[in-house]
This record gives structure tokens, C-alpha cells and sequence, in this order.
């Protein structure tokens, strides 16, 4: 599996939204535990972040755009309604051969794409699938809205998917969702249920929405249930675990799914501090980090786990393997 990540060109501080909405820096640490993100520079897009961390991957494993067969991308801030993202990445990296599909699964998409991966891959019908994970929600975040401005940034992370030898690679995988949630986290406005209009735009309905307590509840219990039921599915223990990466949302939701998964923090991969909540791109840029650091050898076990809009879940476990090689049923 290789992997690649990109960021947003643009620092944008805790002092930076203090000139800008009331807040401080204490507050946002305390509650968030975010000190910095990184954003796009106008004029750019969800597809040049996706294409570079892609470009990045393909370097990383030895692998040509040409090799590629399947270009998927999960985001929820596409450069446009239609056509999709991923058949831009496709363009920008001359992969005329693949493939491509977008996935919109909030938070939760780079997990459901690893997934979607795997299957393409057993299957026999795709031998090498590119999944990116990439958001640029500044795009999308109501900077006069206090309580959400300070959690986003804009990033994208990416891997390429293979079939393996032995049993490295993506072991499990469990995804879920609960659309009576639907409500909790949402963008109102630009579909067919509310289209743009004058009204829209002066009611501020093109900005994310959250409820952020009911996300807070929702994300605690489901990270942990889903943390245990992909780990059954692939015959293994928390203990078998080398290093757990959850979605990078809040600092207190990952501690508080931490103490109640008894995970160690010296087991747990964290990039919110300087990078807030990357949406889909967060736990690939936190696997690249992982992978690119050294912190990830050859045979060690991978938990990947997040929560979105939708309100959806996924996990999945990946035991790491040889870089240019790959890992598992697919690595």
C-alpha cells in the first residue's frame, strides 16, 4: 500500500480567529485541542489537494498513473456537484484508463473507500485501485459561526490498493450508518431539497451545520463499537494492535473513545493539533505520516476508525507490509 498527503498552502492560527469571531486561543486548545490548520489558497480545489497526495502515493509504491484501474474519492466538498472529483484527479494524473467514483460518506469516506477497495480487488475485477480522501471545508465553514470555525481544515490523503502475499495488507473492514442522524451534521443548502437561492445564501444555508453535542455522543459510542467489531471480524485483540488511528476531530472525543477502549495514547496516532478535522483526509494524512516517519514496520497491525455525516461509522484493519509489494488480501 503506498500512501501520499497533501495540505493546504494556507496556516490559519488560533490567533488568526481571534481577529475574527470571539474566541481565544485558550478556549479553542481546551475544547478542541487544535492549534493550527492549514487551508487552500483561492483558486484552488478539492482536486488539486487529491491529486497531489495521489501523485505522492504512486511515487511512494512504484506505480505509474497508467497502472491505475480504479480512481475513487471520498469528500464532501467536490469541485462541483457533478461530474465527479475523482474523474478530475483522473485528468490531472492521465490515468485515461481507470475508472472513477466519488464517495460521500462525511468523515467516514476514506474508510468506506479502503473498503470498496478491497472488494473491487478480491473480487479480481481491479488490481490496482487509488483511494483518496479529501476535503477542503474551509470552503464550506461559516467563519461568523464561532463554534464550528475553529475545528476545519482543508487536506487530502491517499493509497493505492493491490493484491498482496501472505497475510499483510486489509485484513477486516465494517462500515454503518444511521440516517435518522441525517440532521445532526449537514450542508442545508445546494441540493434539490433546498436549491440556491437569494434567501439561502443571505440565510447562511451553504455553511456546514452541527449539532456538536449529539455528534460528541454519537462519535464516543460508535468508534468504540466499531473499533470491536472489525478487530472479531479479523480474528484479533486490542493488544494486537500497533498503532490506532482515529478520525482527527476533537481532542476530547478521541480521549474519551480512548479511556473507554482502554487504548494506551502511545498506541494512538494524533495530527489534530496541527491540522484540525481534516474531514476524509485525516486518517490517510495520519497514515502517511505514520508510514513516511517510520513509526509503522512491516507486520504491524493498523486500526483505522471514524464517524461522519450521514451519520455514518467505518473501520477497518490493515496489517502493514512492504511497501512496494503491498500487504494481505489487498495491500
Amino acid at each position: 500500500m503506498g500512501v501520499g498527503s497533501s495540505l493546504g498552502q494556507r496556516v490559519l492560527t488560533n490567533q488568526d480567529l481571534e481577529k475574527m469571531v470571539d474566541t481565544s486561543d485558550q478556549w479553542i486548545r481546551e475544547r478542541t485541542g487544535i492549534l493550527t490548520r492549514y487551508i487552500l489558497e483561492q483558486g484552488e480545489a478539492t482536486s488539486d489537494l487529491a491529486t497531489r497526495a495521489a501523485l505522492k502515493a504512486l511515487e511512494h509504491c512504484g506505480k505509474a498513473p497508467e497502472d491505475l484501474d480504479l480512481i475513487l474519492v471520498a469528500t464532501a466538498t467536490p469541485d462541483m456537484i457533478f461530474p465527479a472529483t475523482s474523474c478530475m484527479v483522473q485528468r490531472n494524473l492521465g490515468a485515461h484508463g481507470a475508472a472513477a467514483f466519488d464517495i460521500l460518506a462525511g468523515c467516514s469516506g476514506f474508510v468506506y473507500g479502503i473498503a470498496t477497495a478491497a472488494s473491487f480487488v478480491e473480487a479480481r475485477m481491479y488490481e490496482n485501485v487509488l483511494v483518496i480522501g479529501s476535503d477542503a471545508l474551509s470552503r464550506i465553514t461559516d467563519y461568523e459561526d464561532r463554534a464550528t470555525c475553529v475545528l476545519f481544515g482543508d487536506g487530502a490523503g491517499a493509497a493505492v490498493v493491490s493484491p498482496a502475499q501472505g497475510d499483510e495488507g486489509i485484513l477486516a473492514s465494517c462500515l454503518g450508518a444511521d440516517g435518522h442522524g441525517a440532521s445532526v451534521l449537514c450542508l442545508p443548502a445546494g441540493g434539490s431539497l433546498m436549491p440556491a437561492s437569494a434567501e439561502t445564501v443571505a440565510g447562511r444555508q451553504h455553511f456546514l451545520k452541527m449539532d456538536g453535542k449529539r455528534v460528541f455522543e454519537f462519535a464516543v459510542k460508535v468508534m468504540g463499537k466499531a473499533s470491536r467489531l472489525v478487530l472479531e471480524k479479523a480474528g484479533l485483540d486490542i493488544e494486537d494492535v500497533s498503532l490506532f488511528i482515529p478520525h482527527q476531530a476533537n481532542i476530547r472525543i478521541i480521549e474519551a473513545a480512548r479511556k473507554r477502549f482502554r487504548v494506551p495514547m502511545e498506541r494512538m496516532a494524533l495530527n489534530l493539533d496541527r491540522y484540525g478535522n481534516m474531514s476524509t483526509a485525516s486518517i490517510p494524512v495520519a497514515l502517511d505520516e505514520a508510514a513516511r516517519s517510520g513509526r509503522l514496520k512491516v507486520g504491524d497491525v493498523v486500526l483505522m476508525v471514524a464517524f461522519g455525516a450521514g451519520l455514518t461509522w467505518g473501520a477497518s484493519v490493515v496489517r502493514w507490509g512492504e511497501i512496494a509489494q503491498g500487504g494481505g488480501q489487498n495491500g
